[in-house]
């Protein structure tokens, strides 16, 4: 049977449908031609047919040579192909690792096995082999793209491919590497400010002097040297430096520990000098970056100075230091120029509106209505913006008593019709903040963006706006209405002067900020604090104002009550999670613990109005809520500081408040080393 199958085999180039077609047209040539020959001639048809014969014998004989060929070629080709996937497999520099459906290793190429740790890997799990591992692929087992990490001190491009159960791992460690070296050998510019070196050193002799500057030259040269620092002096208070980001990094994590040394060793010649330093990095245009330096020193002297600012191109700025009051630098010339410079830009404005904070107590409502006044007597029209939410029983009275002033109670408008009514020629003014954020008029502020004036006594934070037209930030005053209150002194005399509400108004909000003349408080204070008494301050109002209803009064001492100490020295109120309390209430409350004996701190957590939960802190200046805040999301100064925080209950918060004051204190001490 194999014979007969094999003799009636058709031929090999029959299964080939080019070269069958071939034939079979070369066929009915013939056939053609034979048939004409026999008309023509039966000789010339008999030898036309044996030559047809012979030529279609091998003519067939030719094609199936051609199909064996190509056959032959294709086995070939395929064996390749073949022998190449399995050398690829096994000799290509890309490992690839398969697993069953019990995450045991069903095989691994040669390439990958040296990066285990055993030798024994096929047959058992990876978990067993390789546990970093066997959580790197379970964390990105559904992951369709392919994604880096790191193993056994490799940095590998990982991709999954599940229906295969098939993990590809590509060494990328020496291209890790290379970013790794380029991100470290980019160039860091920065400035750094002696912040009060004409204030101490106005009572010097000039040899003094002369020691005082070396001293501070060569303590930076020696922190300069020690991290790889270009260093060059500017002029007497002003250096400039020049570094890797490597470097940066070295320093960050020494915590600027120059601040300390520095303002330490100056304290011990009895001429405390204090340092400012202001650092960019992540831009490859140097002119750019030498900007972005000074506005980062900017921002360390506007937060009061002593502490280090360094900030990314388009990163989030990060602050070291900052644990020390800051000293008094304004002077009454700067005072006046401000108020010109603030009268000049009222003169350009059709519209004036004033923006206090969300949340107002008497501090931004005094200050709002001393602008308001300030306005008036440059005869500008003026608003202030005022949302009639819920507010502290403080204001709830002064909004009664101003409406026996129709003329103040007319230019109170809600920020809707503050939208409606603003140009582009109008003018906004924040007081008493400095964050759009947390202002009343955040949509006036979107409008009016760069046509914003900012008058503030808290330090400044990352969130300040990016153009005011002018800022006057006094993180060495008490209150807002001691700023403003210095500008009456260079207003016309001939204006209308402020009202007797305006003044009371004023004095309240110093009062209360300065927690009755306790806290912050200066000779600067005073001097304001008697020009409005003497301008019809009434003090009487003033204690009406400062008034607790029952309501508050009794929550305040609830949560007075609550208090547990996370030291001795600090105290923590921790509020009930489903009880709202009103901010000026919990403020309160961390205000009367500090009149505990030993408590330095104070902390209070509670559950907002808004359904956020809220964490005031006060400070008797020995510890720095400003930093601890800071870094929960909020800010402040150094002796007061607040945030609010989402989606987490009070206890929660309060959880991560203790560890947030653990990790500063420690960090505190570890500086003081």
């Amino acid at each position: 049977m194999k014979n007969e199958k094999k003799t009636f085999a058709l031929p090999p180039f029959v299964h080939n449908q080019h070269l069958r077609t071939i034939a079979i047209f070369i066929t009915l040539n013939l056939v053609l031609g034979l048939v004409i020959a026999f008309l023509y001639n039966l000789w010339v048809g008999v030898v036309l047919l044996v030559l047809a014969c012979v030529g279609l014998f091998f003519i067939i004989k030719e094609l199936n040579v051609v199909e064996q060929n190509a056959d032959n070629y294709m086995d070939r080709l395929s064996y390749l192909i073949n022998r190449g996937e399995q050398e690829s497999l096994l000799e290509m520099p890309l490992g690839v690792l398969i697993l069953d459906s019990s995450q045991r290793v069903s095989w691994i190429n040669p390439y990958l096995q040296p990066y285990f740790q055993t030798e024994r890997v096929v047959g058992r799990t990876i978990s067993q082999v390789a546990p970093q591992l066997a959580e790197l692929i379970k964390k990105n087992w559904d992951q369709d793209q392919s994604f880096e990490a790191a193993w056994n001190g490799h940095y590998f491009n990982f991709l999954i491919q599940r229906q295969y159960r098939t993990i590809y791992m590509m060494d990328i460690t020496h291209y890790a590497d290379l970013e790794v070296q380029y991100e470290n050998e980019k160039i860091a510019i920065g400035e750094i400010y002696l912040d009060n070196f004409d204030e101490v050193s106005q009572s010097m002799s000039d040899q003094e002097i002369s020691n005082l500057r070396n001293y501070v030259t060569n303590k930076l040269t020696d922190w300069a040297q020690e991290y790889g620092i270009y260093l060059k002096r500017i002029d007497a208070e002003h250096y400039s430096i020049m570094m890797y980001v490597q470097s940066l990094r070295d320093v960050e994590k020494d915590k600027f520990n120059v601040l300390d040394t520095i303002r330490k060793g100056t304290v011990q010649q009895n001429f405390p000098i204090t340092l400012s330093i202001g650092i960019a990095y992540g831009d490859t245009d140097l002119n750019r970056l030498a900007d972005l330096a000074q506005s980062n020193l900017d921002l360390a002297l506007g937060r009061g100075g002593d502490q280090a600012v360094i900030k990314a191109k388009d990163g989030k700025a990060i602050f070291f230091g900052g644990k020390t009051n800051p000293m008094e630098k304004r002077t009454r010339v700067r005072a006046r120029m401000i108020t010109h410079a603030l009268v000049q830009l009222m003169g350009t404005a059709d519209k004036i509106f004033v923006d206090g904070h969300q949340q107002p107590d008497m501090d931004s409502w005094g200050a709002a209505m001393g602008i308001r006044r300030i306005a008036q007597m440059n005869g500008k029209e003026c608003y202030i913006v005022f949302n009639n939410q819920d507010v502290h029983t403080d204001i709830r009275r002064l909004l009664d008593k101003i409406e026996d002033y129709p003329d103040i109670q007319n230019s109170i408008i809600t920020s809707d019709e503050a939208v409606k009514l603003a140009t582009d020629d109008s003018l906004m003014i924040m007081v008493d903040h400095s964050n759009p954020k947390i202002g009343v008029a955040q949509d006036l502020y979107q409008k009016l963006e760069n046509r914003v004036v900012i008058i503030d006594h808290h330090r400044r934070g990352e969130e300040f706006p990016a153009n005011p037209l002018l800022a006057y930030v006094e993180p060495y005053a008490s209150s807002a209405c001691e700023l403003i209150t210095e500008m009456f002194e260079y207003q016309s005399q001939s204006a209308d002067p402020m009202n007797d509400l305006e003044a009371t108004a004023m004095l309240t909000g110093i009062v209360v900020d300065t927690q009755s003349f306790t806290v912050k408080t200066g000779t600067r204070t005073f001097d304001a604090a008697s020009y409005l008494r003497s301008a019809g301050a009434n003090v009487d109002e003033i204690s009406s104002f400062m008034k607790e209803n029952v309501k508050n009064y009794m929550a305040e001492n609830h949560l007075i009550s609550l208090v547990k100490f996370e030291t001795d020295h600090v105290a923590i109120i921790t509020a009930e999670d489903d009880v709202q309390y009103d901010s000026v209430t919990a403020a309160k409350s961390v205000d009367s613990l500090l009149s505990v004996d030993g408590v330095e701190a104070s902390f209070v957590v509670f559950r907002r109005y808004d359904g956020n939960v809220g964490i005031s802190a006060r400070s008797d200046g020995s510890i720095n809520v400003q930093v601890i805040m800071e870094k929960l999301g909020g800010g402040g100064h150094l002796g007061a500081g607040a945030t609010q925080i989402k989606d987490q209950s009070v206890p929660e918060a309060s959880e991560l408040l203790q560890t947030t004051i653990q990790d500063s204190l420690v960090e505190d001490e570890a500086a003081a080393e």
